[in-house]
């Protein structure tokens, strides 16, 4: 069974910087790809960024420049680095794994940017 557990969301002020974590239990073989998703309040969810297991990445237009996903992949870790924080990126962020064709997510953390 392969679980997800996200860490690292919390309250920042514009400009300000979080890094996202989520860690992946129960992965043996198959890891295809990673990604990030956000669900912005009122709206529908939406891909933030994805890295594939060789490396390749895709960002949305909206945060290119400012975030960096990453993966650790003897940990089944992913991470994503955002800075330059903005009251737009305000979100709950889940994370997504790609494992032998089947879709497993992670509960969501809250990022909060406000003043």
């Amino acid at each position: 069974q392969v679980q997800l557990l996200e860490s690292g969301g919390g309250l920042v002020q514009p400009g300000g910087s979080l890094r996202l974590s989520c860690a992946a239990s129960g992965i043996t073989f198959g890891l295809n790809v990673m990604a990030w998703y956000r669900r912005p309040p009122g709206k529908e969810r939406e891909l933030v960024a994805h890295i594939t297991y060789g490396g390749t990445t895709i960002y949305a237009d909206s945060v290119k420049g400012r975030f960096t996903i990453s993966r650790d992949i003897a940990k089944n870790t992913v991470y994503l680095q955002m800075n330059s924080l903005k009251p737009e990126d305000t979100a709950v962020y889940y994370c997504n794994f790609v494992v032998a064709g089947h879709f497993y997510w992670g509960q969501g953390t809250q990022v909060t940017v406000s003043s």
